[in-house]
């Protein structure tokens, strides 16, 4: 009896010692195998597109393109690719943008060592997996939407104004970010304009700020 085929796994985080430590425990299980290492959103598209994994696993803060932009765009290019989130972030909002942006689950990087290998195969039979805090955020949501009502809230800002933010957030001039999200320099800076306006902001500094606020850059 031939033995099945491993689960294929890209891992993108910033940070080069998280990458080395996640990737020890998941290459030690027989039926797991890391493919890919990206150091920021961005090269985890490529990456993918490259690679084509079945299994994503995302840091949220990165540079270029967070997590969570990363697997809003992976599931509209391979919507066969399985995604987790893996953060230090213990975090209602962050949980449900994830669930939102198509992830299969959600893994805190202070257990991942108890978690994350469950985590990829819950995954890979079409799962989902939550840490139990999250799971108590999900019956918190799910109880306050039936009494009240209503839907949850929609963002202040669309995808492409996010990812307009966190890039001037992180110090690119319109230009770089022009050539980056391959739109001109004029609609860069109308997005920018936006941003203030909806945000109630005044210039680059209190978009900073707020992109820290939002989870967006680290600060």
């Amino acid at each position: 009896m031939s033995e099945s085929p491993k689960t294929r796994i890209l891992l993108a985080d910033d940070h080069a010692l998280v990458r080395r430590g996640v990737r020890l425990i998941l290459d030690s299980e027989p039926d797991l195998t890391v493919v890919g290492e990206a150091g920021d959103g961005a090269e985890a598209i490529e990456l993918a597109r490259a690679e084509q994994p079945d299994l994503a696993i995302l840091d949220i803060a990165m540079p270029r393109l967070t997590g969570l932009q990363a697997a809003r765009e992976l599931t509209r290019l391979q919507p066969q690719l399985r995604i987790l989130i893996l953060t230090m972030y213990d975090n209602e909002q962050y949980f449900f943008e994830a669930l939102k942006a198509g992830a299969a689950g959600y893994v805190l990087k202070s257990v991942a060592d108890r978690d994350l290998v469950e985590a990829c195969r819950a995954a890979m039979r079409d799962e989902p997996f939550l840490y139990p805090g999250a799971i108590t955020a999900l019956i918190r949501n799910y109880l306050e939407r039936a009494k009240d009502g209503g839907e949850l809230p929609p963002k202040a800002i669309t995808d492409r104004e996010e990812e307009i933010l966190k890039l001037v957030a992180e110090g690119h001039s319109s230009k770089e970010i022009a050539d980056m999200l391959v739109i001109s320099v004029k609609t860069v800076e109308r997005h920018r304009a936006n941003l203030l306006h909806k945000l109630g902001l005044r210039d680059r500094l209190e978009l900073t700020r707020y992109a820290i606020r939002a989870g967006l850059i680290e600060p």
